[in-house]
C-alpha cells in the first residue's frame, strides 16, 4: 500500500486504499473450458462474473496465465501431431526460453502438449516430468586423449568385485568394428572415445553419446560402438546416440544400418533398436520432412522453435467485458474480427455421428441447450449468408464452474491427467482440421438467437455517418 500511495497522485483519497486492502475474490465466478481441451478462435476461454473492480484488476492475471501456457502446449501438440505416436518428444528449450520462468513453464506445458520428457531438471522435480538429455558437445572437446581419463574400469553389474579396463575392451573393439565398416582408425578421435568411455563408466545404465561433435560416420558412430559393445561385457546396454547437426535423415539411416550389422555380428539383436535422438534447430517442417526422406529417427530433443513459438510468438487472447448489471456491451471495430460478442454466453461442442467435432456453438445463457438428434441453426457471428442446420449426435457443453464463493470448486487434475486429455480431445478432431499444409478451418458459431442479439447492439451503437 505504501508502493502504491507513492505512486499514485496525492488527490487519491484513502477511502481507495481502505477498499484495496479489503479486496478478495470471494465474490467472483470463474467458469473455465477444461484445461487441455481443444479450442478454437472466437471460443471464450473463460467466463468472469463478479463485481467490477475485482474483475477488471484480474485481466492480466489470467491473461498472462493463460496466453502461454496455451501456446506452448499448442506448439507442443502440432509437434506431436507431426511427428506421430510412434517418435519420443524431448522439450530440450530452457537455453532459449524467456528467462528461467519461461523456461519452466515452456517445460510444463510442453509436457502437457504431448512432449515425453525435459532436459530441464528442476522443471523435473517440480512437475513429476520425465527428465531426460544427454551430454554436451563441450564434454566431448574437454578430452583430448586417451591418457585425460582418470577412471578407467569399471564394475561389473552383476559382480561389483570385478573391475573391468573399459578402455582397452573399447579399443578392441573399435579395430573391429572399424573393419566391419570399412573405416580408417586414424580418422577417429581418441579424445572422442575417452570422453564417451568417461560418460559409460558414470552413466553405464543410461549410455547416450552425442556423436557428431568431430564426424558422425568416421568418429563418432565408430566411437559410440566400441563403447557399447564393451558395456555388454560388463552386463550394460547402451541406450543410443543423439546427432545435433548435418544431413539427418541421412545420417540416421547410416547409423541404423550400422546397428543392424552390429546385432547380427555379435547377436545382439536390442543393439539394432537403439534409440536415434536428432536436435538441431528442428521446427515442425523439419519433421515432416525427414519422414519424406525416410529417416531412422525415433526420437527428436527440440529447444528453440518450442518454447519461443517462433512461429507465432505470441497467443492473442484478450478479455472484453461483455455485461454489465445485466446490460450486454459490445466493442466495435472497422476490423469486423475484434468485434465482440456481447452478452454471457453458453458454449457447446455439437458431434456428428462419427464422433467427430462437428461444430461450436454460442448461445445466449437464457436459452435453452441444445439437444441431440434435434435440428439446431448455426450461424457465423458476422456473414449473414454462412449459416447451417446440425443435428448433433452428441452435445457437450464446455463451460465449468471452477470458482465459486472464494473456493475451488471443481476437481484439479494432474498435469498427467492433463495431457491425456489433451490426447483425447485432438481426437475429436478429423485430420483434415489437424493437418499443416492448408488445414480445414474449424467453424465456431453462434446461435439465431446471439445472432440477432449482436446485430441489434451493434446497430444501436454505431454511429450513424454523415455525407456532404
Amino acid at each position: 500500500m505504501e508502493y502504491l500511495k507513492q505512486k499514485l497522485p496525492e488527490t487519491t483519497g484513502p477511502e481507495f486504499f481502505e477498499f484495496l486492502k479489503g479486496l478478495t475474490a470471494k465474490d467472483l465466478k470463474v467458469y473455465a473450458i477444461s484445461e487441455g481441451s481443444v479450442v478454437f478462435p472466437r471460443t471464450p476461454l473463460m467466463r468472469v462474473e463478479g463485481p467490477l473492480p475485482v474483475v477488471q484488476l484480474v485481466e492480466t492475471t489470467f491473461l498472462t496465465l493463460v496466453n502461454y501456457a496455451s501456446l506452448v502446449a499448442t506448439n507442443a501438440a502440432r509437434y506431436r501431431i507431426a511427428a506421430g505416436n510412434n517418435i519420443k518428444l524431448f522439450e530440450f528449450g530452457l537455453r532459449r526460453a524467456q528467462g528461467p520462468d519461461g523456461g519452466l513453464s515452456a517445460s510444463k506445458y510442453a509436457y502437457m502438449g504431448g512432449f515425453d520428457a525435459t532436459s530441464n531438471v528442476l522443471a523435473g522435480k517440480l512437475y513429476n516430468i520425465p527428465v531426460s538429455g544427454t551430454h554436451a558437445h563441450a564434454y566431448v572437446t574437454s578430452f583430448s586423449s586417451l591418457s585425460d581419463l582418470s577412471v578407467r574400469k569399471i564394475k561389473k553389474a552383476d559382480d561389483h568385485t570385478i573391475e573391468v579396463d573399459l578402455v582397452d575392451r573399447a579399443l578392441e573393439y573399435r579395430t573391429q568394428v572399424a573393419e566391419l565398416l570399412h573405416i580408417l582408425l586414424e580418422e577417429s578421435n581418441d579424445g572422442e572415445l575417452a570422453a564417451f568411455v568417461s560418460f559409460a563408466i558414470a552413466f553405464p545404465q543410461g549410455f547416450i553419446a552425442l556423436i557428431d561433435t568431430y564426424d558422425v560416420l568416421r568418429s563418432g558412430l565408430l566411437n559410440f560402438c566400441a563403447v557399447a559393445l564393451a558395456l555388454v561385457e560388463v552386463g550394460y546396454q547402451a541406450k543410443g546416440i543423439r546427432i545435433d547437426s548435418g544431413d539427418l535423415a541421412y545420417l540416421s539411416v547410416r547409423a541404423r544400418e550400422t546397428f543392424h550389422k552390429i546385432a547380427e555380428l555379435y547377436k545382439l539383436p536390442w543393439f539394432a533398436n537403439m534409440s536415434i535422438i536428432a536436435s538441431n534447430d528442428i521446427n515442425e517442417e523439419t519433421i515432416i520432412s525427414l519422414h519424406e526422406q525416410g529417416h531412422k529417427i525415433d526420437c527428436f530433443g527440440i529447444g528453440t522453435h518450442l518454447v519461443t513459438c517462433q512461429r507465432q510468438p505470441a497467443l492473442g487472447c484478450v478479455y472484453k467485458m461483455v455485461e454489465v448489471n445485466g446490460n450486454p456491451r459490445i466493442k466495435l471495430s472497422q476490423d469486423v474480427e475484434k468485434i465482440t460478442m456481447p452478452g454471457k454466453k453458453e458454449i457447446y461442442r455439437l458431434y456428428g455421428t462419427d464422433g467427430y467435432a462437428l461444430i461450436d456453438l454460442l448461445q445466449r445463457s437464457c436459452e435453452p441447450p441444445p439437444k441431440v438428434g434435434t435440428k439446431v441453426l448455426c450461424r457465423h457471428p458476422f456473414q449473414e449468408s454462412k449459416r447451417a442446420y446440425v443435428s448433433p449426435a452428441k452435445v457437450e457443453s464446455l463451460y465449468n464452474i471452477y470458482w465459486k464463493d472464494g473456493k475451488i470448486c471443481h476437481p484439479q487434475p494432474s498435469l498427467a491427467e492433463v495431457r491425456d486429455h489433451v490426447q483425447k480431445s485432438l481426437t475429436t478432431l478429423r485430420q483434415d482440421i489437424k493437418r499443416n499444409l492448408n488445414p480445414t478451418p474449424y467453424k465456431v458459431s453462434v446461435s439465431d438467437e446471439l445472432y440477432s442479439f449482436i446485430h441489434e447492439l451493434w446497430l444501436q451503437n454505431a454511429p450513424i455517418g454523415e455525407l456532404f
